[in-house]
């Protein structure tokens, strides 16, 4: 037979949403929502990203020696923002195409491929100003019913019923600031990230261009 459940014998967790009220379960769905949107982040970057060094030590071997075919299915068998973007130029240099084509078809290709990178990173910002008005919400339903308790309440048990509401206010609060602060840190993070691989694939794109220029003649049909 299941002992009972009460308040008392709950874990910390069971007991705050015991206590806080409906606002919690609404603050753990924001909480679901922005786990989800952060696990996907880190493996979607993880497989966009290429080793930089190494991409471009190989791509500008390959463009000096004139071997763009090479290049261009070098960049095939691994798939990123950055080597898309690079390929986009090297296709055009194949083709024989003036510098401002290329240097168009790199910069469409950068507008291409960020939206991926980007993802919905945003909405880790959303979710964390969201939090924070749902834990001031459930803070303000905790004090108004609060109030109400103690003004019908009979004097031997107006302190029970203030306490009452005080928890459920302060467990509103606390949960709705933990989600934030995970979400807007998260945020903060992929942000520079995603900072970093658009100055990764802009920087390469323009090293590329400058080297397909200064090669063009040993380029090879």
């Amino acid at each position: 037979m299941n002992p009972t459940v009460t308040v008392d014998n709950m874990n910390f967790i069971q007991r705050a949403f015991a206590e806080g009220g409906f606002v919690m379960y609404v603050i753990a769905v924001i909480a679901i929502l922005a786990v989800f949107v952060i696990v996907e982040r880190l493996m979607k970057l993880k497989n966009l990203s290429v080793d930089k060094k190494e991409f471009t030590d190989q791509i500008f071997r390959m463009v000096v020696a004139g071997d763009l075919r090479q290049a261009i299915s070098y960049c095939d068998a691994r798939p990123a923002p950055l080597t898309n973007t690079v390929k986009a130029g090297l296709v055009q240099a194949m083709n024989k195409r003036p510098d401002e084509e290329v240097q168009v078809a790199m910069d469409a290709a950068v507008m291409r491929e960020m939206p991926k990178v980007e993802g919905w990173t945003s909405f880790l910002a959303v979710f964390g100003n969201v939090a924070v008005l749902a834990g001031l919400l459930g803070t303000i339903i905790g004090m108004i019913g609060s109030f109400r308790a103690v003004a019908a309440a009979d004097p031997a048990t107006k302190a029970l019923e203030l306490s009452k509401g005080i928890s459920h206010a302060l467990n509103c609060t606390a949960f709705g600031l933990l989600v934030a602060i995970i979400s807007i840190v998260a945020y903060g993070l992929f942000q520079h990230r995603i900072q970093k691989t658009e100055n990764e694939v802009i920087e390469t794109s323009m090293s590329l261009l400058n080297l397909v220029v200064a090669n063009r003649e040993k380029i090879k049909d």
